[in-house]
């Protein structure tokens, strides 16, 4: 005798009683479609992505949907993530001994960065970053090896500089005077440090846009401007000017932080847990019959 089926059968509308909207469902496609273009390209089969988020799913469940201060029981995390409770059990062990996936020069880098373009020492009257001399016995202040042991005494500014030529981050120019070739710390040619920028960036940003879906107080802004009838000389130019108004933005925020964490960090009271911020700016075109339809118009998002 065959056993009855109780799965839910979808609405009239395409939902499932007691699941996600429609207009969710379609949001989640188009959010992953290009992470699995990225994962595709990179040889990241599903099966591979399926164990990947079956870990998450425990991790977010017992980290953010705890019932009080002490930790649920593998039965809860089950319950709440529809992963098996042998499962759970096995993955959070796993959990208890992460291993650092970002590379050590990034933070380091982005950091040495953010001063290069803050700090006026290291900053031309145009506002944008002063070449320096390679030695401090050479630029004094205004070099690169003071910038370095300005941020981190612990490394040797020799080590940065060919690593950073390695990336493409620097370049020498005619006088042997070290040039920042990107406005921010953007490698040309550092896998490692891409993929870190990938997660740290994607993430900030979908999780500034998830604390406004469900409710969060006060909301983050998350804003943009969306078009989809333009020429691609006009796509051509609106990048452009997106790179100006966006660097001039970046710019501000990255001074204005830098003075301000100065100032909080010797003002900070016991006890006090510093808090972290990411504010991004980026730009992206398609042809208009290639995206996924989203259900809306042109205009700026709200």
């Amino acid at each position: 005798m065959p056993r009855p089926d109780n799965t839910p059968q979808p609405t009239t509308d395409g939902s499932q009683p007691g699941g996600p909207s429609p207009a969710l469902v379609r949001a989640l496609r188009q959010l992953l479609r290009p992470l699995v273009r990225l994962m595709l390209a990179q040889g990241i089969t599903y099966p591979y992505l399926a164990d990947l988020l079956k870990g998450l799913f425990v991790e977010v469940a017992e980290k953010e949907f705890r019932l009080d201060a002490r930790p649920p029981t593998d039965s809860r995390v089950s319950l709440v993530s529809g992963v098996h409770r042998k499962d759970v059990s096995r993955l959070r062990q796993l959990l208890q001994t992460p291993e650092a996936l970002e590379p050590s020069v990034v933070p380091r880098g982005a950091q040495l960065v953010a001063h290069w373009m803050g700090d006026a020492r290291y900053v031309q009257e145009d506002g944008k970053p002063r070449p320096l001399a390679r030695l401090a016995s050479e630029g004094g202040e205004q070099s690169f090896e003071a910038l370095v042991s300005g941020v981190n005494s612990d490394i040797r500014s020799r080590v940065v500089l060919d690593e950073w030529l390695r990336l493409g981050v620097v370049h020498l120019d005619d006088e042997g005077r070290v040039c920042l070739n990107t406005g921010a710390f953007v490698p040309t040619r550092g896998a490692d440090e891409k993929a870190f920028y990938l997660g740290h960036n994607l993430h900030d940003h979908a999780a500034a846009a998830v604390h406004n879906v469900l409710g969060g107080q006060p909301p983050f802004m998350e804003r943009s401007v969306h078009y989809n009838a333009l020429a691609p000389a006009s796509v051509d130019r609106l990048a452009k000017l997106t790179e100006q108004v966006g660097m001039k933005a970046l710019l501000a925020v990255n001074k204005a932080a830098m003075e301000a964490e100065a100032k909080d960090s010797a003002e900070r009271q016991p006890g006090e847990s510093p808090q972290r911020i990411t504010m991004g700016v980026y730009f992206y075109a398609e042809p208009a019959e290639l995206a996924e339809p989203a259900g809306q118009g042109e205009g700026m998002s709200s």
